[in-house]
């Protein structure tokens, strides 16, 4: 026990009256996280803030993938079909919470040198640990289904390849990541930035032609007494949080704030890396924000009020070529935007998901196997069920996008698993040193992960039908 407390030690130092403090990261014998990528992009030494900043620039764009891939459509569509705008709240806040813990994750990684798996796995029993890794595995899992359903619908779209066909090529896009690692990670920053760039724009633009009610979107900013009382909002609600603020993040967040290399024994640096690091996170999660806001409100302008089924991908694409639901606005070249916005977010999701089950496994079970082994595993266990699922509902694309809310909610259920070890460990003194979180962070972070819980419990009471 005392030699897992002395694993992360912060070395004080005085000279001449001032205190400067040295991190050391003592990895005890095991690898760093994402041992490949890890330190490998240069810092420039007495740069300029702007020269600085872009060389931080990219994990945000990274984990902002995570919340804007398929799942979020879905859940952000459905909420914006069914009660127009007032869960664009439940967006806001989301992405608040977002902020806050991934700033948190990377500031763990970056004084620690340290992931978030790697320090729960040290920091709890060995049973422990195997309860949390399942979890956590799962949480991947679940935020797998909707890749796989996204990009399977989108290939359907796009080329008219069956369901069923389209699930099953979803499992060979590990070949895609294989590729893209040999660049280098700063090449896969670029790409995965290019793919965002294409889902907000064509957003934009399709929000832009269904000239949404602009006074009914600012009211949605101010919560709503429904979000509580009615079981379906609340439903949908936590979909949405699951779907913006996923576990699997939040490992991700403490790795790849690792990749930049600076004097981690300096606290100057140390600072400097940390202010950086979540500036880049705070834009690119804002970017994520308004992506998220833009499929609610398509999905209010489009079905709110219509005789039209929910707003689910199949539903979105044909209603976007069809007049008689859109209006003007209808063209083909608008649904053909849709699913390459869909395949697009389905793929980019791919790559950070790839990197997180890493994360997971190694930290938590400290398993190393071959990039590919471990992700055409972790890809065959998520698309078993999504196949098996499909093939009984004979490619039907609405018992399958079911599937979709239901992971999201998971995945919210499955949050506190990791934000309370994040909360944890970012508050220690003995873990952070001067880095430890501020008394107004402790109490925004612990006010969110009991909100999440009690909100989570209610859920699956109200479900089941005890209260």
């Amino acid at each position: 026990m005392a030699k897992e407390k002395d694993q992360i030690k912060m070395k004080h130092n005085s000279a001449k009256g001032t205190k400067n403090h040295h991190m050391v990261a003592e990895t005890d014998g095991h690898n760093k996280s994402l041992d490949e990528i890890n330190g490998s992009i240069e810092v420039p030494q007495n740069a300029g803030p702007w020269k600085t900043f872009l060389a931080y620039l990219g994990p945000g764009v990274l984990v902002s993938v995570g919340y804007m891939d398929p799942g979020n459509w879905i859940t952000s569509i459905s909420g914006g079909a069914q009660f127009k705008y007032k869960l664009i709240f439940v967006i806001l806040l989301s992405s608040l919470i977002a902020m806050l813990l991934q700033a948190m994750a990377a500031r763990l990684g970056i004084v620690t040198g340290r992931d978030l798996a790697q320090l729960t796995r040290e920091r709890t029993s060995k049973v422990g640990g195997i309860i949390l890794f399942i979890i956590t595995e799962l949480a991947i899992m679940a935020t797998d289904v909707a890749e796989i359903i996204g990009s399977g619908i989108a290939l359907e779209l796009l080329f008219g390849f069956p369901l069923i066909v389209g699930i099953i090529i979803t499992a060979f896009d590990v070949l895609l990541l294989l590729l893209l690692m040999k660049l280098g990670f700063r090449k896969i920053e670029a790409i995965v930035a290019t793919l965002v760039a294409v889902i907000l724009f064509v957003f934009l633009y399709e929000v832009v032609l269904s000239r949404p009610d602009i006074p009914g979107i600012f009211a949605g900013f101010v919560p709503h007494k429904d979000l509580v009382t009615n079981q379906s909002m609340l439903y949908l609600g936590l979909g949405i949080v699951g779907a913006t603020v996923m576990p699997h993040n939040l490992y991700l967040g403490s790795s790849i704030s690792q990749t930049r290399n600076f004097d981690r024994d300096d606290e100057k640096s140390v600072r400097s890396a940390l202010r950086y690091t979540v500036a880049d996170s705070n834009m690119q999660l804002t970017v994520a924000f308004v992506v998220n806001c833009l499929l609610l409100i398509l999905g209010a302008s489009l079905f709110f009020g219509t005789n039209s089924e929910l707003g689910r991908f199949v539903d979105l694409y044909n209603a976007l070529g069809n007049s008689k639901i859109v209006g003007a606005i209808a063209s083909p070249v608008l649904s053909m935007l849709f699913a390459i916005a869909l395949l697009s977010s389905g793929q980019s999701s791919t790559i950070t998901g790839t990197l997180s089950g890493q994360i997971i496994m190694e930290g938590f079970i400290r398993l190393k196997m071959p990039l590919w082994a471990q992700r055409l595993l972790t890809r065959l266990i998520s698309i078993t069920p999504v196949l098996a699922f499909a093939i009984y509902y004979h490619g039907d694309e609405e018992k399958i996008e079911g599937m979709l809310t239901f992971s999201q909610v998971f995945l919210s259920v499955a949050l506190p698993f990791a934000m309370i070890p994040l909360i944890i460990f970012t508050s220690s003194k003995a873990i952070m040193g001067p880095f430890a979180n501020k008394m107004w962070v402790k109490i925004c972070a612990w006010t969110s992960a009991i909100v999440l819980v009690i909100l989570n419990i209610w859920l699956i009471a109200t479900t089941l039908g005890i209260m």
